[in-house]
C-alpha cells in the first residue's frame, strides 16, 4: 500500500494523479517500478515500447514464463489503483517467492505497460499488443493532441521505433498471463467478497462524431431558422443513451468527451465534436447497437438539417479468458479464504491483448462503491493482502499444472 501511494505521488498535475503514456511522469514511474523489481530480486529491462519488464528465472534459466501485468499510465484526473494495484500486486508476488530461496519450474515475470488507457494518443494497448506483435509501424504516426508522435515521444525517452519488432515475444516464451485489477464496479462489494476470478471481457468499440450545422448571432437569430449543432448533439447524445438502456445487462453506451464549437455564450454553437463507446460481452450485441445508434444519428441530422460524419476508429472484439487459468483462480481465491465467484469485465484491459495469442485469466480485487476512474478509488489492505496472497498461489498451481 506504500508502494501504490509512492506511485500515485509520480503525476503531471501536483494536487491530482494524471500519468499519460510516454509523458516525463511516465518515464519516472517506470524508473520506480524498475527499481521495485530490482529490490525484489528480479532482473530487469525496458523495451522499444517503455514497457518495463522484470524476471525472477526458473530452475532452468530460459524457462516459460508466468506472466504478471497491468499498466501504470493512468486517465486524467484518476484513482490510485487502476492498474497500478496489478503492476505492484505482481512485485510483491515476485518478491515473496524469491524470499522462500526454492525456484519455480517456470519463471515469474511481471509487466508494467503504458498505454492501457489511450488518453495521450488515438491508440490502444500499444504497449500490451507491442509484445503479441500485432502493433503496425503506421499506429506509432499517430499524434497526440500537440502534434507529437508516438514515435517521437519515444525517441524523447530513448526509445528507438525501429526497435518495435523485438518486443514481440516468442509463443514458448509465455505459459500464461495474469493479472490482478480493481472490478471498477460494485458487485464483490455488494457481495460482501474480496475477489473474484474474470471469465471475460466484454467487446468496445469507439467512434467520433463531428456535427456541423450554422454558427449565428444568439440575439438575431430565430428559433425557427437555426442550425444549432450542440441542439442536434444534445439530441444525439439521449438517443445513445437510450439505446444503450434497452440493451440491459449486456450493453453499455457512452458519450464522454464533447467539444464545442465557437463555445461562446452569445453565438449559437456551429459545431459539436463527440465520441461514442459502445461495448458488450456478446459482439453480435455490440454490433447491433453499433448500427442503431448509427440510423439514429442520421436521423437526427436530417431531421435538424446539420451535416454529420460519424467513423469508427477502434474496436475490439470480446475475449473469453482462458478456461484452465480460470479455474486454477478460482481454487486460488478459495484456497486462501474467499469465496470463489466469477464475473465479467465491463472495462477493457491488456488481458484483451495477451489473451490473443497466450492462455489468460484476471483477478478483480473489490473496490469501495464501484468507484473508478476518479481520486475516490479505494481499496482496502485488507484486501490487498488477500489479493497478493491468491496472486502467489495461483502462480504456484499454474507452475505445477502448466
Amino acid at each position: 500500500m506504500a508502494r501504490l501511494e509512492a506511485l500515485a505521488g509520480i503525476t503531471e498535475t501536483p494536487g491530482s494523479l494524471t500519468r499519460r503514456f510516454l509523458t516525463p511522469a511516465h518515464a519516472s514511474a517506470m524508473e520506480q517500478v524498475a527499481a521495485w523489481m530490482r529490490e525484489a530480486g528480479m532482473s530487469v529491462r525496458i523495451d522499444a515500447m517503455a514497457n518495463v519488464i522484470g524476471r525472477l528465472e526458473g530452475e532452468t534459466p530460459g524457462a516459460p514464463a508466468i506472466l504478471i501485468g497491468s499498466h501504470i499510465d493512468t486517465v486524467i484526473d484518476a484513482g490510485k489503483y487502476d492498474g497500478n494495484l496489478g503492476v505492484i500486486a505482481g512485485i510483491e508476488a515476485a518478491d515473496a517467492l524469491a524470499a522462500e530461496g526454492a525456484r519455480l519450474r517456470h519463471a515469474v515475470e511481471v509487466v508494467a505497460f503504458g498505454d492501457e488507457e489511450g488518453v495521450r494518443f488515438p491508440s490502444h494497448l500499444l504497449s500490451s499488443r507491442s509484445l503479441t506483435g500485432t502493433v503496425r509501424g503506421k499506429e506509432l504516426e499517430a499524434c497526440d493532441a500537440d502534434g507529437v508522435s508516438v514515435k517521437a515521444a519515444l525517441a524523447a525517452l530513448g526509445h528507438a521505433a525501429d526497435g518495435l519488432k523485438q518486443c514481440a515475444r516468442k509463443e514458448r516464451e509465455i505459459a500464461a498471463y495474469l493479472e490482478v485489477h480493481i472490478e471498477q464496479g460494485p458487485v464483490l462489494q455488494a457481495k460482501g467478497q474480496p475477489l473474484a476470478a474474470v471469465t471475460a471481457i466484454n467487446g468496445a468499440a469507439r467512434m467520433r462524431v463531428r456535427v456541423t450545422g450554422m454558427a449565428g448571432h444568439a440575439g438575431t437569430v430565430p428559433m425557427a431558422l437555426r442550425q444549432d449543432a450542440l441542439a442536434a448533439a444534445a439530441q444525439m447524445v439521449l438517443e445513445i443513451e437510450r439505446i444503450g438502456r434497452k440493451g440491459g445487462n449486456r450493453l453499455v453506451a457512452t458519450v464522454g468527451r464533447l467539444e464545442v464549437r465557437p463555445s461562446a455564450p452569445n453565438v449559437v454553437p456551429g459545431e459539436v465534436l463527440f465520441t461514442v463507446d459502445v461495448r458488450s460481452p456478446v459482439d453480435a450485441v455490440r454490433r447491433g447497437a453499433q448500427e442503431r445508434i448509427a440510423g439514429a444519428l442520421e436521423k437526427v441530422a436530417a431531421e435538424r438539417c446539420v451535416t454529420l460524419t460519424a467513423e469508427t476508429y477502434y474496436e475490439m472484439a470480446a475475449t473469453a479468458m482462458d478456461r484452465r487459468i480460470v479455474a486454477t483462480v478460482l481454487e486460488a481465491i478459495g484456497a486462501v479464504g474467499a469465496e470463489p465467484l466469477s464475473l465479467a469485465s465491463g472495462a477493457g484491459h491488456d488481458a484483451m491483448a495477451i489473451a490473443q495469442r497466450w492462455p489468460a485469466a484476471m483477478m478483480f480485487v473489490r473496490c469501495k462503491d464501484g468507484i473508478s476512474h476518479n481520486p475516490a478509488e479505494s481499496i482496502t489492505r485488507e484486501d490487498a493482502d488477500i489479493a497478493v496472497r491468491a496472486l502467489i498461489e495461483a502462480v504456484r498451481r499454474l507452475d505445477r499444472s502448466l
